[in-house]
């Protein structure tokens, strides 16, 4: 169920990466080592092209893109995130929880 955009779902290729997962208890980003351990298990390498991120609408992917660059990575923000990407009925969505 998506309660604000035209459809639920993500970019297909998507992997998610919960935002609160880059903070300790204290809400303060985890050391660089451990957010680059993290991102390399979700499938990021540092030799390759920038990680491409993206939230429901902009917010949290701006964090997401500051965690990746503390762990020394090149982000890359598309900034209109879900919201622009489901407008676009003849864009590809893909549901569940594999990248697909």
């Amino acid at each position: 169920v998506e309660p604000i955009d035209r459809v639920g779902g993500h970019i297909p290729g998507a992997v998610s990466a919960p935002t609160m997962e880059n903070v300790d208890k204290d809400g303060r980003f985890l050391p660089a080592g451990t957010l680059s351990a993290r991102f390399k298990a979700l499938g990021a390498s540092a030799a390759a092209e920038p990680v491409g991120v993206y939230c429901g609408s902009g917010v949290s992917g701006a964090h997401e893109a500051l965690a990746l660059e503390i762990a020394g990575f090149e982000p890359a923000l598309y900034a209109g995130s879900w919201s622009e990407w489901s407008s676009d009925v003849s864009r590809p969505v893909a549901t569940g929880s594999q990248p697909g």
